[in-house]
């Protein structure tokens, strides 16, 4: 097996953007969801409620961030010592918030009030001690540090589309970090750890699936085929611990180093058995 794809998200709920190589730290790629838009009194805001961070695409520059929306342009800075307490779920983070003039802008861009900010060095996320045996460093990401999926998955979700009459979709619908190429279907379930490069990953809780796999990743509109609807025919989680259709692993790197396209994928812990699914009548 082989890393097949690797993308970071430098905005959470922005446009993905495929990278060749990707640092790997403990806390996730290094650039991945470093980056935040939230309401003026620090909730965050995803493509949940509000489709259009689809097509904005943001890149980082050092502590900085350039953005682009239909052809609009905007550079946001960030002072240290200016911060906003926000939340991710029910996770707080003391982040850094990026000056007015520029929260106004991005406000004008999504046609409703927003602000900006960075999980900077000074900012700190530690999540999933129940599933990861020890609180595990995140940036912004909802849980966990890397989001692992396979083509093999894929391609049997979209056999079930297809069958159904729907499109077929692709894997920037589920947002991953690492890509594997697997032919076998679902063979992530009995996966507890994998290495890359020498890095071990962790597999410690499936990824239940939102509205958001229905969206497309360029418009941010719901057309297309319809993962929620593929996913119910045998993904549907039968363990009330993380309810609804899964797709993905979360994993949590236990080292640092760099991951690279093509990459072998060694299965170094296996589970004795699956995740339960719900069997539908």
């Amino acid at each position: 097996m082989k890393v097949e794809g690797l993308n970071i998200h430098p905005l959470k709920s922005g446009r993905a953007i495929p990278v060749e190589s990707a640092a790997v730290r403990l806390d996730g790629l290094a650039g991945d969801r470093r980056f935040m838009v939230v309401e003026p009194d620090g909730r965050f805001i995803t493509q949940r409620e509000l489709e259009a961070l689809a097509r904005v695409e943001a890149t980082a520059v050092g502590d900085s961030l350039h953005l682009e929306m239909e052809g609009r342009q905007l550079f946001a800075s960030f002072d240290p010592e200016d911060r906003l307490d926000v939340t991710v779920w029910d996770s707080p983070v003391n982040a850094a918030v990026t000056d007015e003039a520029v929260n106004d802008v991005l406000s004008d861009w999504l046609a409703r009030p927003v602000k900006l900010v960075h999980m900077d060095a000074r900012a700190e996320r530690l999540e999933g001690e129940d599933w990861a045996g020890s609180p595990a460093p995140v940036a912004f990401a909802d849980g966990f540090p890397v989001l692992v999926t396979t083509t093999g998955s894929l391609a049997d979700l979209n056999r079930t589309l297809l069958a159904k009459g729907q499109e077929p979709v692709g894997m920037d619908r589920f947002r991953t970090n690492i890509l594997v190429s697997c032919d076998e279907p679902w063979a992530e379930d009995l996966w507890e750890s994998i290495e890359i490069n020498g890095i071990a990953f962790d597999f410690v809780k499936p990824c239940a699936r939102c509205i958001m796999t229905t969206q497309d990743q360029m418009t941010g509109e719901r057309i297309g085929g319809n993962p929620i609807q593929g996913l119910a025919e045998k993904r549907m989680s039968a363990d009330r611990r993380v309810p609804g259709v899964l797709f993905g692993w979360n994993a949590v790197p236990r080292g640092e180093g760099e991951v690279r396209l093509g990459d072998t994928v060694r299965v170094t812990r296996t589970r004795s058995e699956r995740w339960p699914m719900k069997v539908r009548a």
